[in-house]
């Protein structure tokens, strides 16, 4: 615009324009001011949400779905039956291995027992007996010998005679051992054989008995019943969740925390956290943070800043706070 210093055209003091600049830069100075503080402000908070430790419980063997007795989202105490598998095959199996226990016992008890009084009884006779026709065939051998040399006999009885006495002879020093055998006792080494046998038949029975408890899904930890992926009458595969609880101790904040406050914090922290709607503030501890980078989400920084990295974490809340419930928004304040 011309300024005219005639006054025969339209002109605007100076110290107006002057003073119209002046508001709008202030104007913009302020602005300024006030973002900035509010960026300073956001850059010193991690923002997330809160959350607690989900239990998965997974099927161990493919079988059919007999009962779910609770439903979803009730409330359930460590060791209660949330889903029963079919298992009249495994307490066939569990069976088998008890027969299997029973049977290694009794064979180790036989041979730590020893010999029984009647078996003794009955090797002595056989001893006894056995002297006795070594004794009658040694008799008839000497009759035999004196025979032979009045050639009485032949040389080929004679023979017969000696043979059937050597015959004697060995039949009567093997129930001789016979019966050693049994006085003496087992060897240690045969008893630490059977033992041996008896305690893999134990572990075996145990392993069975564990598997049989496997059937009967329940609860781990104190919480509640957050879904059941399988229905009644449906058969399970190896390894598929059959029942998902959430833990109810005190929540933790889920936060990503921006890359250059990461070097400042690790595991054990005390951090303060604050969550929406509520006035109240916590002292949590950072209880798990990763170690590798991971794009923000939407919702935890600006548009001009999507493109910064952050790291996960876990920010411990203490007991006192667990009535909060899950997926509310929070943020840590950061050092």
């Amino acid at each position: 615009m011309v300024l005219s210093l005639s006054g025969k055209r339209p002109c605007f003091c100076l110290k107006e324009i002057l003073m119209k600049y002046s508001l709008r830069i202030v104007s913009l100075l302020l602005l300024s001011v006030l973002a900035g503080g509010c960026l300073q402000q956001q850059e010193h908070l991690a923002l997330g949400i809160l959350a607690r430790d989900r239990v998965v419980l997974t099927a161990t063997s493919s079988e059919l779905i007999l009962q779910q007795p609770v439903r979803e989202g009730s409330v359930v105490q460590k060791g209660d039956l949330l889903v029963q598998l079919d298992d009249s095959l495994q307490q066939a199996v569990v069976a088998q291995a008890k027969a299997e226990v029973n049977d290694a016992a009794a064979n180790f008890e036989m041979l730590t027992n020893g010999a029984r009084v009647e078996e003794i009884a009955e090797a002595k006779a056989r001893v006894k007996n056995d002297e006795a026709l070594l004794k009658q065939a040694t008799l008839s051998l000497d009759r035999s010998r004196a025979l032979e040399a009045k050639q009485s006999m032949s040389k080929a009885e004679l023979d017969e005679a000696i043979a059937h006495e050597a015959s004697r002879h060995a039949a009567q020093l093997i129930s001789r051992e016979q019966l050693r055998l049994l006085t003496n006792g087992t060897r240690p080494e045969e008893l630490k054989q059977a033992e041996a046998r008896l305690q893999a038949a134990e572990a075996h029975l145990q392993q069975q008995r564990t598997r049989l408890k496997e059937y009967h899904v329940t609860a781990t930890r104190d919480g509640w019943l957050d879904s059941l992926p399988w229905n009644v009458g449906e058969r399970v595969f190896v390894g598929s969740p059959v029942a998902i609880t959430v833990a109810s101790n005190a929540p933790f904040a889920r936060v990503y925390i921006p890359e250059p406050y990461r070097v400042h914090i690790k595991v054990g922290d005390d951090l303060t956290v604050r969550v929406d709607g509520v006035d109240d503030k916590w002292q949590g501890t950072v209880r798990w943070i990763a170690t590798e980078a991971a794009f923000t989400p939407y919702y935890a920084l600006n548009a001009e800043e999507r493109s910064r990295l952050v790291y996960l974490a876990e920010v411990q809340l203490p007991e006192t706070a667990s009535d909060l419930p899950n997926g509310l928004p929070t943020q840590v304040e950061l050092p």
